[in-house]
């Protein structure tokens, strides 16, 4: 019996309400649609820790920060790895005969540690050495190498409008369809073989071709969730991610991020042909999500790291016609922790320890895992939080000061109103006595060492704010930096084209006090009609 393909994509920071097949309509997505016409969605599908390194270390793992120590994004300077023992998807499956490759966003450190994978090509956002990114040197020898900012310019202009600096043929989301292809077409007839194909997009920059920008320009979006209660003091500190000066911003801002998820769209439409060219399609378990959501302006926050569904709610659709239903939904629970043991499943490899799993394959029968229950967990020390959701409620404990948010998500979907704020009567405690028990059953099983004792979470200091606001993008070589367009230059050609953007409204002292932007070049000549 031939053995079963694997074609995992992932997305990066692409919110649950994101695809027209999955009820929202505003939305062009025409690939993913048609997935889900012939596959399964999963409409309560959950990051278990909204963070990228940390959500990538799970899904390669299947296991939580406990045992693979990344509960939140950490860099090259930080002595951390996956223990050399810990078993990885890739490397279960290499050694079960697989041909393991990985194309794009990995986020793994150190950053060339191949996991098990037997090929790997990067794409990553900010490479610690060009050198170790396959993107940037594809970049360099097509002419582009000029640029310090291939996926957007994050310094001043982070989460504001703009455009891609690289046509789209160059782009980084067609790089990773046309690579994906490229070892697809290798692959033929060989061996069976797990493909992560791993797209930035719709990561900030929200920096999409000049074709795509304006899809979504005028149309009716939905409204944002505003709270009605405060919220936490860590999603206060979010606040400050955007900056934006005014309200036309944040509209812009979001037209180009929804324009970014369908740009991804189109590209996963080619890997998905290459699949039906080669008559794999229909022996190829295809799954599709992202490795957490996006604020994108709910409750006035951006970015993910929160325990609200923006944050933490992903799309997640499958399509494996040996097992699952055209056109149909499954409203369990589902998390990143399910994928490891569900391709697994699907690729007939056993794991060595199944019960320190806390995900199960989605096609197991009567699972051991409650399907009705959702643990999430982020960071640590006065940084770190832990949610539990179910049908009905969710409920958030902050470590740094023992904040407490409870929602009545039946009553409340968008979360404006925490039980929690004013006096609550004696049925709303009890409610939050019976979460408080499950979640901390969950922390002190899956969560952090010493996080938990007698029973008890062990409240944390408080933590100090700061904004976030830039990345030194690196350089192949000091000795080059003449060549390289300058940061100012950058800025002025991604927002030519974008009228909502002045420059002379964003935070240029922070920049130029640090000497990264010069105000005077920044400013002179800016005129939109050069471009």
């Amino acid at each position: 019996m031939k053995r079963p393909n694997i074609l995992l994509i992932t997305t990066d920071q692409q919110r649950y309400d994101t695809i027209c097949a999955m009820g929202y309509d505003f939305m062009e997505t025409p690939n993913l649609d048609l997935l889900a016409a012939e596959g399964c969605c999963y409409p309560n599908a959950f990051s278990s820790n909204p963070v990228c390194m940390a959500a990538r270390h799970q899904i390669i793992t299947g296991l939580t920060a406990r045992y693979h120590g990344f509960d939140d994004n950490y860099f090259e300077s930080d002595p951390k790895m996956i223990p050399y023992d810990l078993p990885t998807l890739p490397q279960l499956l290499s050694d079960a005969g697989y041909d393991t490759i990985a194309i794009g966003k990995m986020h793994f450190q150190p950053c060339r540690r191949h996991n098990g994978f037997t090929k790997m090509e990067l794409m990553e956002e900010i490479p610690r050495y060009l050198e170790d990114d396959e993107y940037t040197k594809y970049l360099k020898e097509n002419g582009y190498g000029h640029l310090q900012s291939p996926h957007g310019v994050r310094h001043l202009l982070y989460m504001l409008p703009q455009r891609s600096l690289i046509p789209e043929e160059h782009h980084g989301s067609t790089w990773v369809a046309k690579r994906s292809i490229y070892h697809l077409q290798e692959n033929a007839g060989k061996r069976p073989f797990f493909l992560w194909s791993s797209f930035i997009a719709p990561h900030p920059p929200f920096d999409v071709p000049e074709k795509w920008a304006d899809l979504y320009k005028g149309k009716e979006l939905p409204p944002l969730k505003e709270s009605k209660t405060p919220i936490s003091e860590i999603a206060e500190w979010k606040k400050y991610v955007a900056d934006y000066p005014r309200e036309s911003y944040l509209r812009r801002a979001r037209e180009l991020y929804y324009a970014s998820v369908s740009f991804v769209d189109y590209n996963i439409g080619k890997i998905i042909q290459q699949l039906k060219d080669m008559g794999e399609y229909d022996n190829t378990l295809i799954l599709f999500t992202s490795d957490h959501g996006e604020m994108l302006g709910d409750h006035g926050t951006f970015q993910k790291m929160l325990p609200y569904d923006g944050s933490v709610r992903i799309p997640w659709i499958m399509r494996y016609p040996d097992k699952l239903k055209a056109g149909s939904n499954d409203d369990r629970f589902v998390d990143i922790n399910d994928i490891l043991p569900t391709v697994l499943d699907v690729a007939g490899v056993s794991y060595p320890n199944p019960e320190r799993l806390p995900g199960e394959s989605i096609f197991a029968e009567d699972g051991r895992k409650d399907r009705t229950v959702e643990y999430v967990e982020h960071s640590h020390g006065k940084l770190r939080w832990i949610s539990l959701i179910t049908k009905n409620y969710k409920y958030n404990y902050y470590y740094g000061g023992g904040q407490e948010e409870l929602f009545d998500l039946e009553t409340d979907p968008d979360e404006t109103t925490n039980l929690l704020y004013h006096d609550s009567d004696a049925e709303t405690l009890v409610v939050k006595e019976k979460l408080k028990a499950q979640l901390t059953a969950f922390e002190a099983q899956y969560g952090l060492k010493g996080y938990v004792e007698n029973g008890q979470f062990v409240e944390q200091e408080e933590f100090k704010r700061f904004k976030y606001h830039e990345n030194n993008p690196p350089l192949f070589s000091k000795r080059q930096e003449g060549d390289y367009m300058s940061l100012e230059e950058e800025v002025k050609r991604a927002v030519a084209h974008e009228s909502v953007v002045k420059l002379e409204e964003l935070d240029i002292p922070y920049y130029t006090e640090r000497g990264v932007l010069k105000r005077e070049e920044l400013l002179r000549d800016s005129g939109r009609e050069k471009f």
